[in-house]
């Protein structure tokens, strides 16, 4: 019987479901977007491209491990292992190509070099994607066969592919410019390759002679990888078995099949990590927000009901009936919802991971998964949810008598339930706690949840406590709005009368304002505090900065040979693992450090800073107990251990860095060596007196005039670099904007939603009123008030919200309680709140006032 009554009351009272059912919809959507992209995290295929022709590969072991023992009370030990990746590629000693010769089954054992190598047509960039430069012994891993010309023989000599040639309208005997790990050096180009099988999509690739590219590799008695090609006769299975047995004890890897896309694109493996941690915390976030909103909207839904709800109680309906309805209903329209909204996620998580794509967050070569377990999992917590949030929010009107339930259908009750006022301090106090929790937390990877998660607390405290907010802020405020006439009046009137209801509407406006203050400032405030401190601890008059793959040491040396430069001081920067525990680390030249970069010491010094040495910033020697003196053991970029001496412990980690080691102990064990900026210092920087303009700008021109031979490389004042700095950190910033905006899409939603569900019954009301004689236009008014008034309560709420948040994580962060809110920034966000509210208020009022009063009352 109550299965027949739930769905009767859903075909009756749809538009009292629709609002219900949209949120759920949006709900389901969100989580399904966010489920593709966590399962493309996990399951996601990397398919080899120059490897492809190669059955087997053995590359260097690209993690950092870390064996544990734990002893138990019985006597036994439980042994873990965890793995870490490492920021660089692993090189591999050539010896082991002599091994892997010698194993039985194997035809050729081709050695493979791999390093940046970027064409240069007139000065810019001649590729589509990474550009890679090989020697031309292995072109057969994919295989590429010359189309035309031939193979490079001299050292000035290269083969470039098709797609390059194409695009850069390039024949055998013309010149190209190639920009690779040393100064930029012009080649001819003696052939074109083609790849069998089509052109690559993801890179590019360049063939050197054999000696050119172990110059340009820079790494004298190593290899990238070793391509194995097996005896006719021989399995791969039984060869790959046979590999690894004859390499056990080395740090090679045997792979095969599409297990080869990982040694090929390391960006790739590394964006896995990447994936299921903004797919996590995506959905984590929204799947807080969903439960805020659903629960939030069914309160309302069935508040409005509480009337039907109340004469069911008197003509007999027992508790648990009505709790069996309320749950039904809840299941129809969340089976519906999720359904529809979980076939919509779908598309919306492709457009997803294009975006992450087309910004670099995510490579192309990590392919996207999609199945049926995100959409299974959006429908269970759809319908799971609706049920949940149907049950909670019947829980008043199935425990209270029947003729209490009728006298509440009739009139507001004044004081809201003991039980949800509790529940309101207590996430009130929960909130509370995760704020003072991140006001201690010093790094990003700690501190970005709980940012979220507290601000999703504090809005369900509100949503909670919102009925006594409400009716505490309407006495101030009711006498602004009395002195506004008429609709002010009836305005406040409804707010102190209808505390709950109106409630309903501050929770998502609170949450929009304060969830989107947070996304927008979070990250200006981080690195606002990164860039003063590299603005103060920049002594240099002039920086090199590069457009390309960075600034060679050979521009560098040039402009130690301008007259007046007394230091230049490259720097490269990085990660890298102390145990498991990742650190950015930047590679800097001792010579004449203290002229060029000042990273406030607050114990030891900079003198004797050599390759042996490392200066620590204050955070990182507090998590690793590390004082002037310490020995720090920690792994370098490719995979390399290094064991160095602490000299110095410095105050600005935020602009420099967690360490700083010598620039030639890092830039040696990267991929890209070129530096990212050079600081210069020296009378060249600048004059004094009257001739500091003209003396600058001949400084200028003297060091443009030295690095004029190096593409792309470009000399600029320290507030040039910052600009610049504060420009890359913007599109930076636009991957964090775009993983949380579907949150932010999903709350304003709620917010149209809830306060057009709002307006949309209240239509006898707003007959009653103009049947007392008041007019369309007033009632209008009366409307506009109120919104304008939930608008102004939740401004302040959301605000003090995101605020607080705010603050607690730049004490944690930058050690000062100064989050960097723009101002512009933040009132648009208060505008577009105001234009959702107004527009959700505005647009249903008008339709249900277009009944006449008198209908409304028969019909009613």
């Amino acid at each position: 019987m109550m299965l027949r009554y739930a769905f009767q009351t859903i075909k009756d009272r749809k538009a009292g479901f629709l609002g219900a059912f949209a949120a759920l919809m949006c709900a389901a959507a969100l989580i399904t977007a966010c489920g593709t992209l966590l399962e493309t995290g996990l399951r996601g295929r990397i398919a080899p491209e120059r490897y492809a022709a190669a059955p087997l590969i053995v590359s260097a072991d690209q993690n950092v491990h870390q064996t544990t023992l734990k002893h138990k009370g019985d006597g036994e030990t439980k042994t873990k292992h965890k793995a870490k990746p490492v920021a660089e590629r692993a090189w591999l000693s050539d010896a082991i190509v002599g091994r892997v010769a010698a194993v039985d089954g194997v035809r050729s054992a081709v050695p493979e070099l791999t390093f940046p190598a970027q064409p240069l047509s007139g000065g810019t960039d001649a590729t589509n994607g990474t550009s890679y430069g090989h020697a031309w012994e292995s072109a057969a891993l994919t295989p590429f066969t010359l189309a035309d010309g031939r193979a490079p023989k001299a050292a000035d000599e290269v083969v470039i592919d098709r797609p390059l040639a194409r695009r850069a309208g390039l024949r055998p005997g013309d010149r190209l410019a190639v920009q690779s790990t040393h100064a930029p050096r012009t080649y001819t180009v003696s052939g074109i390759a083609a790849a069998e099988g089509g052109d690559l999509r993801q890179q590019t690739s360049l063939f050197f002679s054999a000696a050119e590219a172990r110059r340009l590799a820079g790494r004298p008695g190593q290899v990238t990888a070793i391509a194995v090609v097996p005896e006719h006769g021989t399995g791969t299975r039984a060869l790959k078995t046979a590999l690894s047995r004859a390499l056990d004890g080395t740090t090679a890897r045997v792979t095969s099949g599409d297990d080869r896309g990982p040694v090929e694109f390391l960006d790739a493996s590394g964006a896995r990590a990447k994936l299921i941690s903004m797919g996590g915390a995506m959905g984590g976030t929204s799947l807080l927000v969903a439960i805020l909103v659903v629960v939030s909207t069914f309160a309302l839904s069935i508040q409005q009901r509480h009337r039907e709800l109340a004469l069911l109680r008197a003509v007999a309906a027992t508790p648990r009936q009505i709790r069996a309805l309320l749950g039904r209903e809840a299941l129809f329209v969340g089976a519906a919802a999720g359904v529809t909204g979980a076939l919509a996620g779908l598309p919306l998580g492709a457009w997803l991971h294009g975006r992450f794509v087309a910004l670099g967050a995510v490579p192309a070569t990590l392919e996207r998964v999609t199945s049926v377990f995100p959409v299974f999992a959006a429908v269970a917590v759809t319908v799971l949810g609706a049920w949940a949030a149907a049950r909670i929010s019947g829980r008043r009107i199935t425990r209270i008598r029947p003729a209490e339930a009728m006298a509440e259908a009739a009139v507001e009750r004044t004081r809201p339930a003991w039980g949800r006022l509790v529940a309101g301090l207590l996430l009130l106090a929960g909130g509370v706690v995760l704020v003072v929790v991140l006001s201690t937390l010093r790094t990003e990877p700690a501190s970005t949840p709980v940012t979220f998660l507290a601000v999703v607390v504090l809005a369900a405290s509100v949503s909670l406590l919102g009925p006594v907010l409400l009716r505490a802020v309407m006495v101030p405020l009711a006498v602004p709005l009395r002195l506004a006439g008429p609709g002010g009046r009836l305005a406040a009137a409804n707010i102190r009368a209808h505390a709950t209801r109106m409630a309903a509407a501050v929770t998502p406006l609170a949450l929009l304002i304060g969830m989107t203050c947070t996304v927008l400032f979070v990250r200006p405030t981080l690195e606002d505090a990164a860039r003063a401190q590299a603005r103060e601890g920049t002594l240099a008059g002039w920086v090199l900065t590069s457009g390309g793959p960075g600034v060679p040491s050979e521009a560098a040396a040039q402009v130690r040979e301008v007259p007046g430069v007394t230091a230049v001081t490259e720097v490269v920067r990085t990660t890298v693992r102390v145990g498991l525990d990742k650190y950015v680390a930047q590679g800097v030249t001792p010579a004449g450090l203290d002229r060029t970069w000042d990273a406030d010491l607050l114990h030891g010094s900079l003198k004797g800073f050599g390759p042996d040495t490392v200066a620590v910033s204050e955070l990182a020697a507090d998590q690793l107990d590390l004082r002037v003196g310490s020995r720090l053991r920690l792994t370098l970029g490719d995979g390399t251990p290094a064991a160095l001496t602490v000299s110095a412990v410095y105050g600005r980690g935020l602009g420099f860095g967690d360490l700083t080691v010598a620039h030639d102990l890092l830039a040696g064990h990267m991929d890209n060596p070129l530096a990212t900026t050079v600081l210069v210092a020296g009378e060249v920087a600048g004059g004094a007196g009257q001739e500091q303009g003209r003396s600058r700008e001949q400084g200028r021109a003297a060091l443009a005039a030295a690095v004029a031979g190096f593409p792309g490389v470009s000399v600029l004042d320290p507030a040039g670099a910052d600009r610049l700095q504060a420009e890359r950190g913007q599109a930076n910033a636009e991957v964090n904007f775009l993983a949380m905006g579907l949150v932010l899409a999903f709350t304003a939603i709620a917010v149209v939603n809830t306060l057009a569900m709002s307006v949309s019954e209240r239509i006898r009301e707003f007959a009653m009123l103009r049947l007392a004689g008041g007019t369309r236009r007033q009632v209008l008014r009366m409307l506009r008030a109120e919104a304008l008034t939930l608008l102004l309560i939740a401004t302040v709420l959301g605000t003090g919200i995101a605020l607080a948040v705010l603050t607690a994580f730049s004490a944690g962060m930058t050690g000062g309680a100064s989050p960097s809110v723009r101002p512009l920034l933040y009132g648009a966000v208060v505008g577009a709140a105001a234009l959702l509210a107004l527009v959700a208020t505005a647009l249903p009022g008008r339709s249900v006032l277009r009944v006449r009063p008198v209908e409304v009352v028969a019909a009613r």
